[in-house]
């Protein structure tokens, strides 16, 4: 698959979807689309639909956004620094749609690696796992839980 960002995906955008992606904005906490959820599949980008998150690496960290441990490919993420509003921060952005996902910080689980990434809904769209090989995700498979 070709994952890149592209005006017509831009276009397709919610308002929201734009303010946090484009416009390195962030969703009020408890208030995102998969804030809870938890059904098996995989998060890409809203953008370019690059493979961002696994369902089985989400964990409930209580801070009201979705939360990782790890990216499902590592190289599709990009850490930059942040120092925005008076912090020192490590944004996290998507490689090949370079939206603005949101941040990751190392009070993760200890036994899972130690990271959170805290990503906002706005900047993902959810594939369930009985939909992952017709979306051409299905090399993805082996890292989700089964149903």
């Amino acid at each position: 698959m070709n994952y890149a960002k592209t005006d017509e995906a831009i276009r397709k955008l919610s308002p929201e979807q734009y303010r946090v992606t484009q416009q390195n904005g962030t969703e009020r906490p408890f208030t995102g689309e998969y804030h809870d959820n938890k059904r098996p599949g995989i998060y890409v980008d809203v953008v370019s639909g690059e493979p961002l998150f696994a369902s089985s690496d989400k964990f409930d960290s209580g801070c009201g956004w979705p939360s990782f441990t790890k990216p499902i490919v590592p190289a599709n993420i990009n850490e930059l620094r942040d120092s925005s509003y008076g912090m020192i921060r490590t944004e996290v952005r998507s490689a090949h749609g370079d939206s603005h996902l949101g941040h990751v910080f190392p009070d993760g689980p200890q036994d899972r690696g130690g990271l959170r990434y805290c990503i906002n809904s706005a900047a993902l769209r959810f594939i369930p796992r009985e939909e992952m090989e017709a979306e051409g995700y299905g090399a993805y498979i082996d890292q989700v839980e089964e149903i």
